[in-house]
């Protein structure tokens, strides 16, 4: 009797997991598709002090310049298996997780919410890394010939190994628990005040729309130093170790360029966070909608 009254609850649980970690990837890939150009501008300012003067009007004109508009979805396609890995799972588990924590409820305190999404988002770095590493290669690459995701991982595979599609993991890692923590801790309590200000439903678009971007701003300020660090990292040269870890690449970069550049490109980060995260809560929470669950 008992196995027979539980089966069912275990039946429909995973389909409910798995629906939710689907529903994430083909917000964020539909997302990235529209995004990606402004991730490229962002890192070309982060690894380089020649974009970084240009500023983001000037680096946009000096990529499709010098290397056609097409440059700007260099790694696009490393970007929609990143987001189909990384983003799926960050997104997709944040509300089991938080369920998990005792962070479902109304009331729950922000801290709780901040560690749903970190956790959610540890777990989606490790599997999103690879993806990451190659699409920050192919997006840095200069050039008008676009290099190719398979011979980019080839060669990454040749010359540093398996390891090598780890590399930044640990400062990938805590870049994805500040990252999510903030934007759903954020965005999860904003939608309680947009909420309680204007009357309007948790679902509404509106509610979605204004809790996402306030969530956007919040996520560029505490993300910005360790998205500087991941980036260094993931670029460094096969032949060269610039940086030894996370650490030594955060104590060189503020010994050699000053703390600020921890910022350096603030506004291309908030420029890609701002509509990433609008667009991919947005298009998540209608896809929620359509399969029957309540709003986050």
């Amino acid at each position: 009797m008992s196995l027979n009254s539980q089966s069912p609850m275990a039946t429909s649980a995973a389909p409910a997991l798995l629906t939710q970690v689907g529903m994430a990837g083909g917000a964020a890939v539909i997302t990235v598709s529209f995004i990606h150009p402004i991730d490229v501008v962002k890192t070309r300012i982060q690894i380089s002090s020649e974009y970084g003067r240009l500023g983001m009007g000037g680096t946009v004109a000096k990529i499709t310049g010098d290397e056609g508009v097409l440059a700007l979805w260099k790694g696009v396609n490393a970007a929609w298996l990143r987001e189909a890995s990384y983003t799926s799972l960050r997104l997709g588990l944040y509300e089991p997780v938080k369920v998990m924590f005792g962070a479902n409820d109304a009331g729950a305190p922000f801290y709780k919410k901040f560690a749903a999404g970190s956790a959610a988002g540890a777990i989606g770095s490790v599997a999103g890394n690879p993806f990451d590493v190659l699409k920050t290669k192919l997006m840095a690459s200069s050039g008008k010939e676009v290099p190719s995701m398979v011979g980019t991982a080839k060669d990454l595979l040749a010359n540093q190994g398996i390891g090598g599609f780890y590399r930044g993991i640990d400062s990938n890692i805590a870049r994805a628990m500040v990252l999510n923590g903030t934007k759903m801790a954020c965005y999860d309590q904003a939608k309680g005040v947009v909420v309680d200000a204007t009357g309007w439903e948790r679902k509404a678009p509106q509610t979605t729309f204004f809790s996402a971007v306030a969530a956007g701003f919040f996520m560029t300020c505490t993300v910005s130093p360790f998205d500087m660090v991941r980036t260094r990292l993931m670029n460094q040269p096969a032949d060269a170790q610039i940086y030894n870890n996370a650490v030594d690449c955060m104590i060189k970069i503020a010994k050699n360029e000053g703390p600020l550049t921890f910022w350096r490109g603030f506004l291309p980060i908030w420029s890609r966070f701002a509509p990433t995260t609008t667009l991919q809560l947005i298009i998540f929470e209608q896809l929620r909608g359509m399969m029957g669950m309540k709003s986050l």
